[in-house]
């Protein structure tokens, strides 16, 4: 089976990160930047680095990465080239584009040109950390939408023997468990059955608003 192909534009903190993580993962990684020093940087760990202006329609062309399966506008400070490579990727035809928003107005500006998906890493971390801070239990959030997220919620001891039935998030809070965490293995799909022991892990999927309530629930002493 043929491997996936992303490029990923911009090798700076965040582009650097992500295209190690896709390589790890088992992706063919082109990484592309104007700056020299940042392909060197990452020529050894990617599949292709190369010193390009993302921004000039024939370089982009003649990498062939209409072709590629995604295209990343990871670019760090420089809005008009990310709006603008955002603008051409779409143009060349590449299947789809996530790119880097640094602000609001600019993840308004990149929807508005056809971007698939616009991300906000710094925003999303603030969120997560914010979570984190106010909730101890609270291992991870992440947002699917505007209006639902994934948590993952460490077991309290006050809770723990307790079945899913006792607990009944759905019927009291209207998210889901769709996953327990164990030491012993992960159980997808749990049944009303199901023990809860402390430290387990609950991975919840529901509303942002159904997420903390019950994230509430739990925090209670």
């Amino acid at each position: 089976m043929k491997r996936g192909q992303y490029a990923v534009i911009g090798l700076g903190r965040f582009g650097s990160s992500l295209a190690k993580e896709l390589v790890d993962l088992g992706y063919e990684v082109l990484g592309i930047d104007r700056d020299e020093e940042a392909v060197d940087e990452m020529s050894d760990q990617l599949t292709h680095a190369v010193v390009a202006d993302a921004t000039d329609e024939e370089v982009i062309r003649s990498l062939g990465i209409r072709n590629f399966d995604c295209a990343v506008v990871a670019i760090g400070d420089d809005m008009q080239a990310s709006i603008l490579t955002a603008i051409l990727l779409k143009d060349i035809g590449v299947k789809t584009v996530v790119a880097k928003a640094l602000s609001e107005l600019h993840g308004k500006v990149l929807t508005k040109v056809g971007v698939d998906r616009v991300i906000y890493p710094e925003r999303d971390m603030g969120i997560r950390v914010a979570h984190q801070l106010v909730s101890p239990n609270l291992l991870d959030i992440i947002e699917l939408s505007s209006e639902y997220s994934i948590a993952e919620i460490a077991v309290p001891k006050r809770m723990s023997g307790r079945t899913l039935e006792d607990l009944n998030p759905r019927a009291r809070y209207g998210c889901s468990v769709v996953a327990i965490n164990k030491k012993t293995g992960i159980v997808i799909a749990p049944t009303a059955h199901d023990v809860v022991e402390e430290k387990d892990v609950m991975v919840i999927i529901g509303t942002n608003e159904q997420i903390e309530s019950f994230e509430h629930e739990v925090n209670r002493r």
